[in-house]
């Protein structure tokens, strides 16, 4: 199953081999896109501009998740293109307690003339976009000859501009064997692997027919490709080089290429080939069905989507908040539940609390589902239609426990000035026997204000 390859827990850290250009974007973009899909180039695309931060960024796959909005079998699936195309290499080590962490290794594509010479990427490009794209995109990346009748060339060499010099200066320490970063040939097809009987097909060529140093010019991976490409054996292959040679007993790549491409026309299709994908992301053991059920539908939507994305869907559109959103990470991140239990723990919580998805009614929900072991939405669902009552009361006495404590923290809250408003009252109270003239006079005496000053 799945999880067996990738969890959305596991960390991954992304390097580069060197800094790539625009000129790799145009490659990436036009001529690898057409063979692996929009969505490798995605993941291809995100994990370059992650590795361009200064600093190493660390994520786990629930990150690339939420970012792509891709369920983690298409993120995995696109991973798989990239390193079947020779983009990508991938790294696994398992930490001390026992998690998995990658490391992607992002490499540069085959500039333009590479790219039209390997036959298998040439071909399925042509294939996927057709004839008349495929001629102008390869007259895009021609580079315009010079007319040397025209012009000459009159550049200067190195010596003609730079001599040593000989002044009394310290030598400079000169260390081989250092390893600097530099640009990174492109690695193209990882293709060694192909099974091809080499034995028997040389077995079948005669020197007096096909001399051997006709064949040192040929490489064997393109020979190998050539077979693979055309679904060709071995005497099939004898026949290929026996048209690519000309009168003086010598191949070029060009011309077996051409005379592969004729063999399978003739005997094979008209159509060029094409190219389908053959590795299948692990499954459940379980036997497919034709069709599914709508709960298996649902359950099937459940795990392949992430908690951003199923919150979307289920408020129109709407984005989730921030709040609902870092509850997901912690219970699949920190707690490691997977993404399929996550969502039904949300639905569950959407449907049976208001609308709400309260932290702590649904951690320990998350709590107990994760002690009895609950690994996929399938169960998860069971449970939450068989424990209902049972959460329901716990969503009852949470509700009391938090009136509980609201009540007494408004009993503290009260201040002390409203406890002692009524001893103030007392003292501002006025005596019954006051007089007010008796005490003007007293106030004028002390002041030295005689009675007729007053006006």
């Amino acid at each position: 199953m799945l999880y067996t390859e990738l969890q959305p827990v596991d960390s991954f850290r992304v390097k580069l081999t060197h800094p790539f250009s625009a000129y790799d974007r145009q490659m990436i973009t036009l001529f690898y896109q057409p063979l692996i899909g929009s969505e490798a180039v995605s993941l291809f695309l995100t994990l370059w501009t992650d590795a361009e931060n200064q600093e190493p960024q660390e994520h786990s796959h629930y990150y690339l998740m939420n970012v792509l909005s891709f369920p983690l079998q298409q993120i995995f699936q696109a991973r798989i293109t990239l390193e079947a195309i020779g983009l990508l290499r991938t790294y696994k080590k398992r930490n001390e307690n026992e998690k998995r962490s990658f490391l992607y290794e992002l490499l540069p594509p085959l500039d333009a003339p590479s790219y039209f010479n390997d036959p298998l990427l040439s071909t399925f490009l042509f294939s996927k976009i057709g004839e008349k794209p495929y001629r102008q995109l390869r007259s895009r990346f021609l580079s315009e000859s010079i007319e040397e009748q025209e012009y000459a060339d009159i550049s200067r060499t190195f010596l003609d501009v730079f001599q040593p010099s000989r002044g009394d200066q310290q030598a400079v320490e000169i260390t081989a064997g250092s390893h600097f970063q530099g640009k990174t040939a492109a690695p193209g097809i990882p293709f060694k692997q192909y099974d091809f009987n080499f034995e028997l097909f040389y077995g079948g060529l005669s020197e007096q027919m096909m001399p051997r140093s006709a064949l040192r010019s040929i490489s064997q991976e393109m020979i190998a490709k050539l077979a693979f490409l055309y679904s060709l054996n071995p005497l099939d292959m004898q026949s290929v080089m026996m048209m690519a040679m000309d009168d003086n007993h010598t191949v070029t790549e060009e011309r077996l290429k051409r005379a592969a491409s004729e063999f399978y026309k003739m005997n094979r299709s008209k159509k060029p080939p094409k190219l389908q994908t053959a590795f299948i992301t692990p499954q459940s053991k379980e036997s497919p069905k034709a069709a599914m059920s709508k709960e298996e539908e649902y359950i099937h939507y459940l795990e392949n989507i992430s908690p951003k994305e199923m919150l979307r869907d289920m408020s129109d559109g709407k984005e989730p908040f921030e709040v609902d959103l870092k509850l997901a990470e912690t219970l699949i991140i920190t707690h490691e539940l997977p993404v399929g239990v996550v969502n039904v723990l949300f639905q569950y919580l959407k449907l049976r609390n208001d609308g709400k998805i309260t932290k702590g009614y649904a951690e320990r929900i998350a709590s107990h589902w994760a002690s009895k072991g609950v690994k996929d939405a399938k169960t998860a669902m069971r449970l939450s239609r068989e424990e209902h009552d049972q959460y329901l009361a716990w969503k009852t006495e949470g509700k009391k426990t938090a009136n509980r404590k609201q009540k007494a923290t408004r009993e503290e809250k009260v201040p002390e000035w409203f406890s002692k408003r009524n001893d103030k009252k007392k003292i501002a109270e006025v005596p019954a026997d006051f007089d007010v003239e008796e005490e003007r006079q007293k106030l004028m005496k002390e002041l030295g204000i005689q009675e007729n000053e007053v006006k």
